[in-house]
């Protein structure tokens, strides 16, 4: 490998150990309704997503809650030696996409059936660190 392409690599690497994600596949709420929680966190610092999380009264905020605390951890367990205090970690990127829908027949007058479609989401929160050690 060349000088130039292993700096490039390892400058690549170190960026990517300030970045940690979470996901949450699968999740059983439209994703509208947690798109409007969603909106209420992305790029905010960590510390104040949480506590807004927290004391949100919509049922999808306590998924999320959960979910940014994973993705802290995760963030943790890739910068052990770091804390997370002075590493101002933020939301970065949160993405929620449609997952897979459940559908079903509800009987309607005169004979017919209307389409129940019970709708689930995929969410994605990637958190990164506003403190940019360079070495």
């Amino acid at each position: 490998m060349g000088s130039r392409k292993k700096q490039m690599a390892e400058a690549i690497k170190a960026e990517k150990k300030q970045v940690a994600f979470a996901k949450l596949n699968n999740c059983p709420t439209s994703p509208r309704k947690m798109r409007l929680v969603a909106d209420l966190v992305r790029g905010k610092k960590a510390d104040n997503a949480l506590t807004i999380l927290k004391f949100s009264s919509k049922e999808a905020s306590r998924r999320l809650e959960k979910l940014l605390l994973s993705a802290i951890a995760n963030w943790q367990a890739k910068n052990e030696d770091a804390d997370i205090q002075d590493a101002n970690l933020f939301v970065k990127e949160i993405r929620v996409d449609g997952g897979t829908m459940l559908k079903r027949l509800r009987p309607a007058p005169q004979g017919r059936a209307h389409r129940i479609r019970k709708r689930s989401n995929h969410v994605t929160v990637v958190i990164d660190s506003l403190n940019k050690t360079q070495s």
